[in-house]
């Protein structure tokens, strides 16, 4: 294959399968806000990086032909819901980017949105409430049993606003778990999000996930019949291309258990090592009587 023609179908690949206005302005809203606050409040290169692999992720799995692949077949499904779930949402909370997002929010947006909506005691005691670690981790594994129930699944895969639901609120979800496992407040505020509590929140949900996909992945039949009426794209049988987005959801997925834990020991032996450092005192030099 030629350069210019690999060229032309790189850029046929990165054009939208179907065109999301929402997706496309949520995503750079949140580049430009991102941007805008790095430059005034400043941030690692490290945590910079993170966050934009993570949203890139986000457009690529929504806003690409990669769409295309998701819908006729099984495993690029799998993998989808991976990166939006799991892997994307994980790297832009653990990049911590709502200080600097703050940051590059106008003070109009501040004042009368961003203010009222912190006050207001509803949202508080709702956003409170999805964001205690249990219910929070119970959602996050229900909505993985929930799209794959396969009646569910196949009604989902022919119904667009039913689709566009399952993609948005894996993503909003996947946000909303990592957000609560990698973001506590400022030492010495009370915070029932204790570092050893979400540990067993990642690994209780670990295991119903392994339970799933090696249920898939494991199966003699074909769970997932829609992908046969839509048309398979690959050229592999409708047992393997589920025993593999069975995989998918068996081992990256606990996987990212195993890394978020392993994050979360660093930042609490960090944080115990700051709280285990004795203050210097100045000592008294004053002359002896």
């Amino acid at each position: 294959m030629t350069l210019p023609a690999l060229l032309e179908q790189s850029v046929a690949f990165l054009l939208p399968y179907e065109f999301s206005p929402t997706v496309l302005l949520a995503c750079i809203v949140a580049g430009l806000l991102y941007q805008r606050g790095w430059r005034r409040a400043g941030g690692g290169i490290g945590q910079a990086v993170m966050f934009w692999i993570g949203l890139v992720g986000m457009y690529v799995m929504l806003q690409t032909q990669f769409e295309y692949y998701a819908q006729h077949s099984f495993f690029m499904h799998r993998l989808q819901h991976l990166v939006l779930h799991h892997v994307a949402p994980f790297l832009i909370a653990v990049s911590a980017p709502s200080a600097i997002i703050g940051a590059g929010l106008p003070e109009v947006i501040h004042r009368h949105v961003v203010t009222p909506m912190r006050r207001n005691r509803v949202l508080r005691s709702l956003y409170a409430a999805i964001q205690e670690p249990l219910v929070s981790g119970a959602i996050f594994v229900g909505l993985i049993y929930f799209w794959l129930i396969p009646s569910i699944h196949f009604y989902a895969m022919l119904n667009v606003p039913l689709y566009n639901a399952m993609n948005w609120g894996m993503a909003i979800d996947g946000l909303l778990f990592w957000w609560m496992i990698f973001n506590l407040r400022a030492p010495g505020v009370s915070d029932t999000r204790h570092y050893g509590y979400r540990l067993l929140v990642l690994v209780l949900v670990m295991f119903p996930q392994i339970a799933l996909g090696a249920y898939i992945a494991l199966s003699n039949h074909d769970l997932f019949g829609i992908y046969a009426a839509c048309g398979r794209i690959l050229p592999i049988t409708p047992l393997v291309d589920q025993s593999i987005g069975g995989l998918l959801t068996w081992v990256p997925a606990a996987m990212m258990s195993v890394v978020g834990g392993l994050v979360l020991i660093s930042r609490w032996k960090h944080q115990s090592q700051q709280l285990d450092t004795p203050v210097s005192s100045t000592p008294n030099l004053g002359c002896a009587r």
